[in-house]
């Protein structure tokens, strides 16, 4: 049995409190503690009673606690987190200031054994799933050290979140509770490069948080030379399972496109797209590709990237540029871990 609190939903937190002599509401005090005032130490909750403090504790009741390890500022405002977890890991996160509103990026595994191209996590290899009460305490953490108060959280960071699906799915609906940190499902987004199985189980479930995919390219055999996933998961498999998941949820679904110089930026390859998206209820962002440490890849050129827009929105797609934000710190798109890749090679 899992004993870290942080990862207890209210009900569970209840069945907790009450097998230990404790009345329910206070369940809720113990919840609040954790996910709105951020206790990371189990004899600060004082509605819990001494004895009651010291069973848990005796019993193996913890809070899990990520140590910063590292922190940088880009001018732009991005600021990235380098985490240690308890058993020495390292993964990192970050918080992005769009207008005053906070979105942070978390990460969901200790590196990533997609091996996705011009990402370099993936460069890193895979470690271990993170538990969801580390995926917690990223934003957690995050905002004890801030002082904000996040309002959109995006599992976009380190790994692939629907390769740790269960941990993902309960961080999801911590967040969202109304007696935490009140993140709404629709103020959630969850990335994945496109495991068709994956995405038919989110659209089964209960809540519907957002989803985007990571596609990248329409062509079958340009997806395979950036994406290695695509040798196993077939363009028209992941299509079948993001129109089952419009026509489960009704939601739209976000279609994330790096846009890499000479590898699928080209207007073919747009047309391509067009006729992908198509059958789907989505919007696209075009992200401007940032360059790392072991990759050749150069980002489109920005006027390509701009009519590779144009051809989109004229096709009727919402179409948004994501340009580069974070860079100087290694902290954009595909660039979590960098600094390691760098550290291997020297």
């Amino acid at each position: 049995m899992d004993k870290d609190l942080k990862t207890k939903t209210p009900e569970e937190l209840t069945e907790i409190v009450v097998e230990y002599g404790g009345k329910q509401y206070v369940a809720k005090y113990v919840f609040t503690y954790l996910h709105q005032h951020n206790i990371n130490d189990i004899n600060l909750m004082t509605t819990l009673s001494k004895d009651m403090r010291k069973k848990f504790i005796d019993d193996g009741y913890y809070i899990t606690q990520l140590k910063i390890e590292d922190k940088l500022s880009d001018p732009d405002g991005t600021v990235k987190y380098l985490f240690e977890t308890p058993d020495g890991n390292k993964i990192e996160s970050v918080l992005l200031d769009e207008n005053g509103r906070k979105t942070i990026c978390v990460s969901t595994q200790v590196g990533c054994r997609l091996g996705c191209k011009f990402c370099a996590t993936g460069a890193l290899g895979f470690v271990r799933n993170l538990t969801a009460g580390e995926i917690i305490d990223e934003v957690s953490a995050i905002c004890v050290d801030s002082g904000c108060k996040v309002n959109n959280v995006v599992y976009m960071g380190m790994g692939e979140p629907l390769e740790n699906y269960d941990n993902t799915l309960r961080a999801v609906r911590i967040f969202a509770s109304d007696i935490g940190k009140q993140i709404g499902f629709r103020r959630q987004t969850i990335s994945t490069v496109g495991i068709p199985e994956g995405i038919k189980k989110l659209a089964d479930e209960d809540i519907f948080p957002r989803l985007a995919v990571s596609l990248h390219a329409a062509d079958e055999n340009v997806r395979k030379e950036i994406v290695p996933a695509a040798n196993k998961y077939s363009l028209k498999e992941l299509s079948t399972a993001m129109k089952y998941y419009n026509e489960k949820t009704g939601r739209r679904i976000t279609i994330e496109y790096c846009m890499i110089d000479g590898i699928n930026d080209s207007f073919e390859l747009a047309r391509k797209l067009i006729q992908f998206a198509r059958p789907l209820k989505a919007g696209i962002n075009l992200i401007e590709y940032n360059p790392h440490p072991g990759s050749d890849f150069q980002p489109a050129n920005r006027d390509q990237i701009k009519t590779f827009k144009d051809m989109l929105m004229q096709a009727g797609f919402e179409t948004i540029i994501r340009f580069r934000r974070g860079q100087s710190i290694k902290a954009a798109c595909g660039q979590l871990g960098a600094d390691r890749l760098t550290k291997k090679e020297q």
